[in-house]
This record gives structure tokens, sequence and C-alpha cells, in this order.
């Protein structure tokens, strides 16, 4: 790592000695590796016009696993020393008993790198991200009188990482990350309303602080701080829906995506179980995560069992045709991991996570999908949502949506709900525009009580039939 501001860890643990003992915890197991871990992070609030927080941590550690079968021992310590290694080797070495296993095969290596090794939080002095917070909130204030409060987040951490094999590979990744986001309320005769914007990506901070890119942000934070001002009770019922392009693809990933993922499978406990060659999607409905796109939030050069992320389909023209694999559920189910391996840190085990989970874009027109909406709503925001994994059905609440009947855009809703199910829903996509489009950036995913950061998107489309939760019309 010649870009890396700390020691080597190399220094804190010797490598043929940590080898040994890995060595010897994995011994009769199938698979199982050491992932050694140091992040370091930085975020800046300003509130109100003040500095709300302004923090800065560091950690490092290593995570010890052995599998066998359907059985993982795992441990992890702060501490980079042998003794420690020792302990974690002899829990670890519990899950595996005296198996007479044999270690699978290393990941494939890659020359691919998908963003730069360098350091974000370099990119600028405090005291510069400071001010250009001021700036940011002086310039909203000054685009409307009617916003009274500003928020403004500057974020940038970087993790890496070494993944130590029993066969002697060792797999190192650097990897940066970035956001900024707006968020603003605003009020008019006593009636506030809230709207935020945001985004970052795998890259340095410089190009989130420069003037051109911040104003778009606020504008757009703002913006829909506005529309919020006049927006009106949703309608309840069974309704279409036309979902905007870009991060309306969050719903895709909760409601589908997570169905997808192959430990649900293996299990048989997610309704896309045992379907595969199946048709579960209306036809033009192509589904990928793609973990290689250069900088994006989601990518990863290598998922954090060292296999090298990849261009996955996971639907293809309404087909099922694979799952997102790490390489435990990957090797008990016959088939090859596809680089989704994923854990929060050195202190959670990995499992099968999406990257850029995304829909394809069709061929129909924005604006034509929405000349067909005879009585629905057009969502382009969504906040928080849930999914039950064993049945798809979801709960999404809308941040930014409209009413529409006969095909003209109405009055922005408030207080709006889609419910349905995700195996429902691909069926009944009518339309895919020809807009697809990515989140900016602000994606996280949670699973089992760990989070890693997601990209998500989709083309316009049209939902048949999605039940709406809002207050009478």
């Amino acid at each position: 790592m010649s870009d890396d501001p700390f020691r080597p860890f190399e220094t804190l643990l010797d490598e043929s000695r940590a080898l040994a003992v890995l060595r010897d915890a994995v011994a009769g197991a199938d698979d199982g590796e050491l992932f050694l871990e140091r992040r370091r992070s930085e975020a800046v609030v300003l509130d109100d016009g003040r500095v709300k927080t302004a923090s800065y941590d560091a950690s490092e550690g290593f995570g010890l696993r052995a599998v066998r079968g359907e059985v993982a021992g795992y441990a992890h310590s702060t501490h980079l020393t042998e003794a420690a290694l020792r302990r974690a080797a002899e829990t670890a070495r519990l899950a595996v008993g005296d198996g007479g296993g044999r270690i699978a095969a290393p990941p494939a290596g890659t020359n691919q790198r998908l963003y730069a090794p360098a350091d974000p939080m370099g990119d600028a002095a405090f005291s510069v991200k400071i001010d250009t917070l001021r700036e940011i909130d002086a310039f909203v204030r000054a685009l409307d009188p009617r916003v009274i409060q500003v928020s403004a987040t500057l974020a940038a951490s970087l993790q890496e990482v070494e993944i130590l094999r029993p066969e002697g590979l060792r797999i190192r990744d650097v990897r940066p990350m970035t956001r900024l986001n707006i968020s603003v309320i605003v009020e008019q005769n006593g009636r506030r309303e809230s709207g935020g914007a945001g985004g970052g990506g795998r890259h340095g901070l410089a190009g989130l602080m420069t003037r051109d890119h911040w104003e778009t942000v606020a504008r757009e934070a703002l913006r829909i701080a506005l529309v919020n001002l006049d927006a009106v009770p949703a309608p309840a019922g069974v309704m279409d829906v036309v979902l905007g392009p870009g991060w309306p693809g969050i719903l895709l990933h909760e409601a589908i995506g997570h169905g997808l993922e192959a430990d649900f499978n293996r299990k048989k406990t997610s309704a896309f179980a045992g379907l595969l060659g199946q048709q579960i999607a209306a036809r033009g409905v192509t589904v990928l995560d793609d973990g290689t796109l250069p900088d994006r939030r989601g990518s990863i050069t290598v998922d954090d069992e060292g296999t090298p992320s990849a261009r996955n389909v996971l639907i293809e023209n309404g087909v099922l045709v694979g799952y997102m694999q790490d390489r435990q559920n990957a090797r008990l189910m016959g088939v090859a991991p596809t680089g989704n391996g994923r854990r929060e840190s050195y202190a959670h085990a990995p499992m099968p996570r999406m990257t850029n989970t995304y829909m394809l874009g069709g061929t129909a027109a924005p604006t034509d999908i929405l000349a067909d909406l005879r009585d629905g709503i057009y969502a382009v925001g969504f906040g928080g949502g849930q999914v039950d994994i064993t049945n798809g059905k979801f709960v999404f609440s809308c941040t930014e949506a409209y009413r529409v009947q006969n095909g003209r855009l109405g009055a922005p809703v408030k207080g709006a709900t889609l419910i349905g199910d995700g195996a429902t829903a691909l069926r009944q996509i009518r339309a895919i525009g020809n807009d697809m489009a990515l989140d900016p950036g602000i994606g996280n995913c949670g699973k089992a009580g760990q989070w890693v950061p997601v990209g998500v998107g989709q083309p316009t489309l049209m939902i048949g039939g999605l039940t709406i939760g809002g207050s009478a019309a």
C-alpha cells in the first residue's frame, strides 16, 4: 500500500506467523480467512449556522473465520498481536472440530482497480471544509426567505483491508468514501416542510466541494422542501404507480434484491427460492447487481472474502437466472461465488450482500409513460422502507410524489406509502423507460445488524395495482 499513511499491517503482525496460526485454525475446514481492517472517518455537520458536530474516528482490528459446511466459527479483536490471533483461532476452531474437509480454492486475482487509493480526508484543510459549509448555509438562506433552517454535512472515510488466505494468498484493497448532504426546512403560513439532497461515492472530497456542485445540491434540497409546502394529503386505494428514475430503485433493492441473496434462497426462506430459470417478472425486465462501476458508492474492487466484484445478471428478460453469492453459500449450492461476500467491519462475518443493484432501461419515453397513467401516483423520492424476505411484502414512504389523472401531472401529495410485494410488482411492470439512472450515492443497506454502502438505479417504470396508503381522496 504505497498510499498508506499508517504502518503496514506486517509491522504489527508477522505474516508468516499469522499464516501458521490461520492454517491451524482451518485445518479440516472447508474455508476460512484472516481479515484485517484499518478505518478512519471524519464528519463535519453545520446546523443552523453553527458547527453541530466535528468528529474523527479511527479503528483497526482483525476477524478470523473457519467454515465447515453450514457452520462458521468467527472471532475478532482490536489487538493486532499474535496472542490475540491465537485466542481467536481457538474460538473459530470450535465450529470446525476435527473434520476432514479440504480447503476451498482461493478466489481468482484481479488487476482491476475501481477507485483511487487516496485519502479523501486530505483533500482540504478542516477550516476550508467549515468555510464551505458556511457558504452553503448562506447561499440557501439567500435563495428564499421561507428558509428557516439549513443543515449541511461533509463526510469522508478511508477503509484499508487485507485478506490472508490459508494457501498464502494475500489480497489488499483501499476504499475511499465521501458524501455531501444538505437538508432544508422552510416555513409558510405556519406550515413547515423539509427537503434534502446529496450524494457521493468512492472518490475525493474536492469534487463535492466545488461551488457548481454544492449549489446544484442545495437548489435541489430547497426545491423538494418547497414542493412539499404545496402538498395535499395523498389518496388511498389500489392504483397504478409510475416510479421516477434513479433513487426510486431503492424499492427494487428492498422488495426484490434481498430476496435474491443466496443465503435466503439456500435456506428456502426467500419468496424467490427454487425459481431459477422461471419467468418471475414481466418481459423486458433485466436486473443486475454490479460491483464493478468505477467510483460508485456500492462498488468494491474485491469483496470482503477476496473475490473480485462482478457484473451479475439476476433477472434477464423477466427470467430469474442467478443469485448473489458469497463463498460459503456458493459452495453449498454448487455454483461459483459472485463477489457479493460483504461485511460491515472486521467485527462481522461476511454474508451475501448487494453492491449496485439496478434495472436496465427499456424503450419507452418517460413522457409517454406518464401520459398513459390514467389515475395514480408519480413517485420520484423515497424515504424509509421495510420488506419481509419470506413473502416479499414491502412498505415504502414517499418523500416526493404527485397525483396523476388522465396523464396530467397534478398537485404534490404528502403522506403517500406504497404497499405491495416484490414478486407481484415484478410481474405488473407495464412500461420501462429509456432513461435508466443510478442514484446520486446515498444508499446504505442493513441486514442482520450489519450496514454496508450500496447503490441503486432504474429507469422510469409503470407498475400496475400497488396499494397506496394515505388519506381518503
